[in-house]
């Protein structure tokens, strides 16, 4: 049974890939970080009693800003695979904490890294790169396109990628970076735009918010199917020689026509319900990525799946279910309550 390390496994796409490698067989090894609030909604799903004999997927407590925790990690478990998937990854938000997001995000690569390194265990690492990287570069985006990032975040992850290749160059280790184009699904960030206007639709829709407040309608991006994106993950460490790859659709579509698909999808004019909210630009704007996915396509004959117009429809049909399923309870609640003996 092959084993994996998985660190960012409450984000989106570590729950997909946790389902992912435990349906592939492998036993699962998550990190998750201290907080006094529940976290791991996402994963709910497949946790399972610690003291089941089957249990295939973990929790462990560490953090990619400590470097002890790490390294215990990899001694103990001794993973096959490596999957870093954990960042301060909200674009917009490393602006105003880009010495934290550097930490987590480049340093914590570096740890990890490190980590391996000194342990001496055999195993073939993931790192989750970012089209953020490209920054101001020209779409279409490839392998060799130069990287100019707009962001903290973006710089982050340039360190992180640059120093993925140097430790594979220097210690031959088997390290890939993947360089994931945007990638939506239900489990998406509440903050994050597509996700925030997706919930807004179905909100406005249902009469529990008026407004959808957002920035730049016009940034073009190339949106896919998360759950598509932890596969291309999976086939860059099976491959016989590591390398690096841009994931992505090829299309590019605006936030604005994200905006009007959504609420074109539940019957309203984005036009009545949408104001521009200049505290959500970023001090350096990022205004087009499109991937050019070829080299994924032919060496791990990775397609994706899903289209632009499905998946704005799959994210707003979520969020219309989750509330049409909360109005539900509400009622079988106040229903139950009317029966009690008085």
């Amino acid at each position: 049974m092959k084993r994996a390390l998985v660190t960012g496994i409450t984000g989106q796409d570590g729950s997909y890939l946790a389902e992912f490698l435990l349906n592939q067989g492998y036993e699962v090894h998550g990190l998750k970080r201290r907080s006094s609030s529940f976290n791991t909604s996402r994963v709910d799903g497949i946790y399972a009693d610690l003291h089941a004999e089957d249990n295939r997927f973990v929790m462990h407590f560490a953090d990619l800003a400590d470097a002890s925790s790490l390294w215990k990690l990899l001694y103990s478990i001794q993973p096959d695979e490596v999957y870093n998937l954990g960042a301060q990854s909200h674009v917009r938000v490393s602006f105003d904490i880009p010495e934290y997001t550097a930490d987590i995000t480049a340093t914590g690569t570096l740890r990890l890294l490190e980590g391996i390194r000194e342990t001496g265990i055999k195993t073939r690492f993931y790192q989750a790169s970012s089209s953020e990287m490209f920054g101001s570069s020209p779409p279409p985006q490839n392998e060799l396109t130069p990287f100019h990032p707009r962001s903290p975040y973006a710089c982050s992850k340039v360190f992180a990628h640059a120093i993925t290749v140097n430790y594979r160059e220097s210690y031959n280790m088997f390290a890939c970076c993947g360089i994931l184009f945007n990638h939506e699904s239900p489990r998406r960030g509440e903050t994050f735009v597509t996700r925030k206007i997706a919930r807004a639709v179905a909100q406005i829709k249902y009469g529990i918010q008026e407004k959808l407040y957002v920035g730049n309608l016009e940034a073009a991006r190339d949106w896919g199917h998360a759950p598509e994106y932890v596969e291309a993950m999976w086939l860059m460490l099976q491959q016989d020689e590591p390398d690096d790859y841009v994931i992505g659709t090829g299309e590019m579509h605006t936030v604005r026509e994200f905006v009007q698909l959504a609420f074109a999808h539940v019957g309203l004019d984005w036009k009545d319900y949408v104001m521009i909210d200049q505290r959500y630009f970023r001090p350096a704007e990022v205004i087009a990525l499109r991937a050019d996915a070829a080299k994924a396509r032919i060496k791990l004959n990775w397609h994706h799946r899903l289209g632009f117009q499905d998946l704005v429809r799959l994210m707003v049909d979520a969020e219309v279910a989750e509330l049409a399923r909360r109005s539900s309870g509400v009622l079988d609640r106040v229903t139950d309550a009317e029966h009690l003996p008085r």
